[in-house]
């Protein structure tokens, strides 16, 4: 079955606009957790607008489940994941001022920086995803570099699906068939939502993991966590 893991993100930026502890981003943390989430992601930036390097210091020792920390692989950012070994590390190509993530890498010309880091964080037993487009060349790359999974980048299925779900889907099942040829783990991640996950897990089930944050934490405003958490998992069933 494939795995939810809910980046709370969006949790923390609620608690930063106003100070304090308000929402508690750890005790939201295992509430998701009781409420049936496989993993919990986070994404510390340098600016720490919403997760901080404190919270994932503090997040490392009390969660039950798998634990994410995906962004892009600056010395602080590398030296903070060899410090706290999640589960998983998730590198992402984003600039420091971006408002988030757009783009996979382009795993063809960054192959020798990429392949460091998977000797780096697999020297210190952390499973590494790397963050791509549905791009055949990029998959390929991202196995030649030793990655143990690649996190397909979906907003390109998300923004199309309403127009043409089979045409919104298709490079992702080319990407996905590709990813399981050359042996590596598949996730999926970025707009992913109620109204799309179904369709794609559907037509790719044998995703490893799905990381969900900002429609999720949406949709808990009307429903709750724990109903919403209920209702993306079913959509993984």
């Amino acid at each position: 079955m494939t795995k939810l893991s809910v980046n709370i993100n969006k949790v923390a930026t609620l608690r930063n606009a106003r100070g304090g502890n308000n929402p508690d981003v750890e005790k939201v943390a295992l509430d998701c957790e009781s409420f049936g989430a496989e993993g919990i992601t986070v994404h510390p930036r340098p600016d720490e607008r919403h997760i901080r390097y404190a919270d994932v210091l503090a997040l490392r020792p009390i969660l039950r489940t798998e634990f994410n920390i995906e962004g892009y692989p600056s010395k602080e950012f590398i030296d903070l994941v060899l410090k706290v070994k999640p589960h998983q590390v998730t590198l992402v190509p984003d600039a420091p001022d971006q408002i988030t993530s757009n783009a996979g890498w382009d795993t063809k010309t960054h192959l020798p920086f990429l392949t460091e880091l998977m000797d780096t964080f697999g020297g210190a037993g952390i499973r590494t995803s790397i963050f791509v487009d549905a791009n055949l060349e990029a998959v390929e790359y991202a196995a030649k570099a030793g990655a143990d999974r690649v996190e397909l980048y979906t907003e390109p299925y998300a923004s199309r699906y309403a127009r043409n779900r089979e045409e919104a889907i298709a490079p992702f099942i080319e990407a996905a068939r590709l990813t399981r040829k050359l042996g590596m783990g598949l996730n999926a991640g970025h707009d992913l939502s109620l109204e799309n996950l179904k369709y794609f897990h559907e037509n790719i089930p044998w995703l490893d993991e799905v990381s969900i944050g900002h429609a999720l934490i949406c949709d808990a405003l009307y429903m709750g966590l724990s109903k919403t958490i209920e209702e993306y998992k079913n959509c993984l069933r």
